[in-house]
């Protein structure tokens, strides 16, 4: 059976995977700003698999900012979430070759802190229910 785009369930799969492609090991020719590229994909779904949890459509966007403004405010989110929206340059920009700072490793290291955060939130939301 395919993954089901309406459950919040099926959706962290898919978040736990890019979270551990994001941390994974680096090797040789592992790029950091491809690990961030994951860690921003993992924050991104989190913020959708809210959104579906709750029942409320979103746009297809990589902007967080956008996804975390969606957010009801009747949810207590911690302020990992809000400081992840920061990761929304890691979506597009740092994936192709270009006009880029690289990413350093005390910038990958919050990416992936951030990200755990966001993705333990999430995890308590979609699966014990609790919004804080």
């Amino acid at each position: 059976m395919p993954p089901d785009s309406r459950s919040p369930k099926d959706w962290l799969r898919y978040i736990q995977s890019d979270l551990e492609l994001a941390e994974g090991p680096s090797g040789p020719h592992v790029l950091p700003e491809m690990q961030c590229f994951h860690a921003q994909q993992a924050v991104e779904k989190s913020l959708k698999a809210v959104l579906i949890h709750r029942g409320l459509p979103y746009p297809k966007t990589h902007n967080l900012r956008v996804l975390y403004d969606l957010l009801p405010g009747d949810l207590d989110p911690p302020p990992e979430v809000e400081e992840a929206v920061g990761l929304s340059d890691y979506a597009v920009v740092s994936r192709y070759p270009g006009e880029f700072e690289a990413v350093s490793p005390e910038d990958y290291r919050e990416a992936v802190r951030l990200t755990r955060a966001v993705v333990e939130w999430v995890r308590r939301v979609v699966i014990t229910g609790s919004d804080c």
